[in-house]
């Protein structure tokens, strides 16, 4: 469960939390003592949702911890209003408030962060795949403008993995897991802490073959941060992550396919070798200065990446993204603020060779490429009395894309040009929280969003095209809180946009095209219900209606939007205790989503079952079993948006195949 309210100490205790070390000995808690971390993080976390005038979650690692974790699927499968299918491996389509729509790779409308700091580029695109969740402590998700203490100012919002430290996770944690398909994946990691320094590490290797044909993957990655305590005031942090990613890419099969033979790969991917290979290298610092109620937060940091990357043609890229920020929080009984900044620049050198075999066949395509983006925001929240907070800030932003083409083949009278698109946006944002009866939240707000054009979409061919960016007003209205066995959090928005930056399939040598839309409006609901009917059931559920479509479009009409279906739930039922437990789910889309902006397409629906379980072994070590669609339904999970599509169409991604996992954890 998702924990919100800073005034319920007691429910954070009954529902999910974990338990201090006394706590644990008392046999308070049904969850396993061994994958306790830092308490002080997580609940600092959820004080700052609940400060938050509309939709934000906070995901504990133990809400995941006895599953499969392969991607950021396993782990935010029951955050409200996250929607998210998996397509093979790591690779998923993630969306919040339909962010991304179209896109289908290097995510849109979303700012992905670890430990603080985003891992998107600097042109807003970016790869999660190069985001170990198995690595975090816990996840904050803040969904549209209630991002804005992250400084994004995206359709969407934020999601903010945070990785344990020495001072959290004291001490060695092993996992092993082992699966069908040839899966296996193990973790090692270990926290020391002394008084003034702390150190925490981990590594992390994953294989598998995957549930259909040239899905394979590989991956090894690291993550490690050191601690400084320099004084009272002042302490000192550095970070440093390494990922080595492979995965096989199968691809899109037609709807007969993926309904009768969800195993089988795209041929074309398969004589191409498609696949997408990521090195990077993440290195941040954050000085973080502490005088009680007032924070301030100054950080750098430098990624590089090399993406190899054999589709249509082959995709040679190798970039280096720096940049820095502060953050400043005030954190007053009557009046708080958040002031901050940051500026994020990048260089990428691109490269498009023909695909041999999915290796270089003749270039085709050199360009060197610069983004630079730098905001500012700042919010302030204000308490005339006790039960009520005002809440209003804004954010600036500014970007600039430049593309130098150095070859083209197909065009050679483009060698020289050079393509620049700048742009800058100012966001608002009002709010209102009100905590009428103790324990229960009712809050409002209104917000604008303005997503800028990256080279995904400016450079589609090869010559920048001109892209406005995408800019959105939305209305939040909701409500959040516990009364004795039942905790929600209930959020309904409507996001009315201009210009929503929407892609599509055109052809095999030019396989995507991005445009700016009209009026599009996307409108929905956010529910989550947990129920803990004794202390050893709980029932917890997410429901999400989206309703996603053209506004009088002079081709679409009314249309709805391809890809996200109108009604997503998911539940869990949770049986047992500490020394045995088991978890049935479900995962219901009774009316699959268009295909198509035509709407001549559409998916049926489905319903997916699975259970997971575990046991305690002895002090220190535990066991869990994770089945997935274990009636061997067949459906499309996912889909890559077109105009006109038919039953013919390679745009559909199966759901995946019944799967059983295992593994074992222990501490020590």
């Amino acid at each position: 469960m998702r924990t919100t309210l800073s005034s319920l100490p007691t429910a954070l205790a009954i529902l999910a939390s974990p338990l201090s070390a006394e706590g644990a000995a008392e046999g308070a808690d049904d969850r396993p003592a061994i994958i306790v971390t830092g308490q002080r993080g997580e609940l600092a976390a959820e004080q700052a949702a609940a400060r938050t005038p509309g939709g934000a979650d906070v995901v504990r690692h133990e809400e995941y911890a006895d599953k499969s974790i392969v991607s950021l699927r396993d782990v935010l499968a029951f955050s409200p209003g996250v929607y998210l299918q998996p397509r093979y491996g790591q690779e998923v389509r993630i969306s919040i408030r339909g962010s991304g729509l179209s896109r289908g790779f290097h995510m849109r409308g979303l700012t992905l962060l670890q430990d603080g700091i985003p891992i998107n580029l600097a042109d807003d695109n970016g790869d999660f795949q190069e985001l170990e969740p198995i690595f975090f402590d816990h996840l904050a998700v803040y969904r549209g403008a209630n991002a804005l203490r992250f400084g994004s100012g995206t359709l969407g919002g934020a999601v903010n993995g945070i990785t344990p430290t020495g001072r959290t996770a004291e001490g060695l944690y092993l996992r092993a897991d082992i699966g069908a398909f040839d899966s296996m994946r193990g973790l090692v990691a270990a926290g020391t802490a002394r008084e003034r320094v702390d150190a925490w590490a981990a590594i992390s290797a994953d294989r598998s073959d995957g549930d259909r044909a040239h899905a394979a993957r590989r991956s090894v990655r690291f993550h490690g941060n050191a601690g400084l305590r320099l004084s009272d005031v002042v302490t000192n942090r550095f970070y440093a992550s390494v990922n080595n990613v492979n995965q096989e890419i199968p691809g899109a099969l037609t709807l007969q396919q993926a309904l009768t033979s969800p195993r089988m790969a795209n041929p074309a991917n398969v004589i191409g070798d498609h696949a997408r290979d990521i090195d990077s290298i993440r290195l941040q610092n954050r000085t973080t200065l502490d005088w009680g109620a007032d924070t301030l937060e100054l950080g750098a940091f430098v990624n590089g990446k090399s993406l190899y990357h054999p589709i249509f043609q082959v995709i040679d890229q190798e970039s280096i993204d720096r940049g820095g920020y502060f953050r400043f929080e005030h954190t007053g009984r009557l009046i708080a603020a958040t002031l901050g900044g940051e500026l994020r620049v990048g260089d990428t050198r691109s490269r498009r060779y023909m695909n041999i075999a999915g290796r270089r066949g003749a270039p085709t395509f050199d360009a060197d490429q610069h983004a630079r983006t730098a905001n500012l925001y700042g919010e302030l929240r204000v308490r005339p009395a006790a039960a009520v907070s005002l809440i209003a800030g804004g954010i600036y932003a500014h970007g600039t894309r430049r593309q130098a083409i150095n070859a083209n083949s197909a065009a050679p009278g483009q060698v020289g040009t050079v393509g620049r698109a700048t742009f800058d946006a100012f966001s608002p944002k009002l709010g209102l929280l009100v905590e009428p009866v103790h324990g229960i939240q009712v809050y409002a707000n209104y917000s604008r969003s303005v997503e800028f054009p990256g080279f995904s979409e400016l450079a589609q061919v090869a010559s920048f095209v001109p892209l406005r960016p995408q800019r959105a007003w939305t209305a939040e209205i909701g409500t959040r809180g516990q009364r004795g066995m039942l905790a929600w959090d209930l959020t309904y928005y409507r996001s009315t946009i201009r210009g929503e930056l929407l892609q599509f399939d055109v052809g095999p040598t030019i396989p995507a095209s991005t445009f700016n839309a009209a009026r599009t409006l996307h409108e929905g609901v956010e529910a989550s219900l947990d129920i803990m009917l004794a202390p050893w059931l709980r029932l917890r559920q997410v429901h999400a209606w989206n309703n996603f479509r053209f506004r009088g479009d002079t081709v679409y009409g009314n249309n709805r939007l391809p890809v996200v279906p109108r009604h997503v739930y998911r539940a869990e039922a949770r049986i047992g205790g500490e020394a045995l437990h088991v978890a049935p789910h479900l995962e219901w889309i009774p009316d699959g989503p268009y295909a198509d902006y035509l709407n001549q397409v559409k998916t049926p629906g489905y319903a997916l079952l699975g259970v997971t379980a575990g046991a305690r072994l002895g002090e220190g070590f535990d066991a869990f079993i994770d089945v997935r669609n274990v009636t061997g339904e067949k459906a499309v999970g996912d889909i890559s948006a077109a105009i006109r599509a038919a039953p013919g169409s390679a745009i559909f991604h199966p759901v995946e195949r019944p799967t059983i996992a295992g593994g074992v954890r222990a501490r020590f």
